[in-house]
């Protein structure tokens, strides 16, 4: 059987090569909605399909977009690579992910190894300050590059973030304002990690914010902790059987509230009524906890489809002041029963 090629194509849809090649990479010319249909069917009927190595050399660009987060088994970062995934599919580009696992090595080895590979752009997340992955952009002409969830000094480009800031203030006002505890301990990150512009620095400011509101020190009740619940349940069996051990306790990340929860159970204290326990991320899991976490909230979906439009689309990437740089989408303070109210049922919209 004859190769079918784009002018077989093109012939039976009655337009020309150009144009199919307009529908197939989604641009760069856009396409009436009836003409798009006919390509498509015609497609369809012929069994074509697109030699995806020929493209890439011709525009010197694939149809990937490359993707790198801190540790992909984290609850947070696979939603975020997953609403990733779903918004660059939509695009009809695929995403190759990378493991920094925290290690400037290994981002600065994914950054390079997805920029030579001509990605359509890279999708950061950056597990540091990432001055070598600066140098890595300033050094790959032409380098689409988008932060997202958080954006490290050294580094100038186009960022995507949620207000991790206020989102703590938020809830950890609830704590204090509605269930009247005396104060709220909080589990920062390791305390070598965090750095500027790192959400977790931001989720302690929020929470510094509040005690500072209602006249507490804040400083002796900031408890380092490591982001997982494994590192955060071991931290927190020895917090919970300190004879003063708080009564409330926000974590940073939803996953080191897990860990709480269960190093209360352990040590025998009940939730809420013993200890209060917030978290933040709004990861699934957070709604099937036992008691169910109240936590804060970003939309995920909506700043995964802003990264990879972002990335993909020259006309949005226009250099700007700071502030148009940085595209911040609002935080929601969701109620469950680990605080002490009632909440709302399990599950997620």
């Amino acid at each position: 059987m004859a190769k079918v090629t784009r002018d077989d194509v093109a012939r039976l849809a009655g337009t020309s090569t150009a144009v199919v090649s307009y529908v197939i990479n989604n641009g760069p010319r856009p396409v009436a909605p009836a003409t798009k249909e006919k390509v498509l069917a015609a497609i369809e009927q012929l069994g074509y399909r697109p030699n995806s190595v020929a493209q890439a050399m011709a525009s010197r660009r694939t149809n990937l977009i490359g993707m790198v987060v801190p540790d992909a088994r984290q609850p947070f970062f696979a939603e975020m690579a997953h609403a990733v995934e779903r918004a660059a599919s939509e695009r009809g580009k695929l995403v190759l992910i990378g493991n920094s696992d925290y290690v400037d090595d290994r981002e600065v080895h994914y950054v390079r190894a997805f920029l030579g590979m001509r990605v359509s752009g890279l999708i950061l997340v950056s597990q540091g300050p990432s001055q070598r992955a600066a140098e890595e952009f300033a050094a790959m002409e032409g380098a689409k590059v988008v932060l997202l969830h958080r954006r490290p000094e050294a580094i100038d480009d186009v960022a995507v973030v949620t207000d991790d800031v206020g989102g703590a203030e938020a809830v950890v006002r609830h704590l204090l304002e509605v269930h009247g505890h005396p104060y709220v301990a909080c589990f920062g990150g390791p305390v070598d990690s965090p750095a500027p512009g790192d959400p977790v620095i931001d989720h302690v400011e929020g929470w510094q914010r509040a005690m500072d509101a209602h006249g507490l020190p804040a400083e002796p009740h900031l408890i380092d902790a490591p982001f997982h619940r494994y590192g955060a349940y071991q931290v927190a069996l020895g917090v919970l059987r300190s004879p003063d051990r708080p009564s409330a306790i926000f974590c940073s990340t939803d996953d080191q509230a897990i860990g709480v929860l269960r190093a209360a159970r352990e040590v025998g204290l009940k939730v809420p009524e013993d200890l209060a326990v917030a978290g933040f991320d709004d990861v699934p899991e957070a709604a099937l906890a036992d008691p169910p976490l109240t936590t804060v909230a970003s939309d995920r979906d909506a700043m995964a489809r802003a990264a990879v439009d972002l990335v993909l689309d020259d006309s949005l990437m226009v250099p700007g002041s700071d502030t148009e740089r940085v595209r911040k989408f609002p935080s929601r303070l969701v109620i469950r029963r680990s605080c002490g109210c009632d909440g709302e049922a399990p599950g997620r919209p």
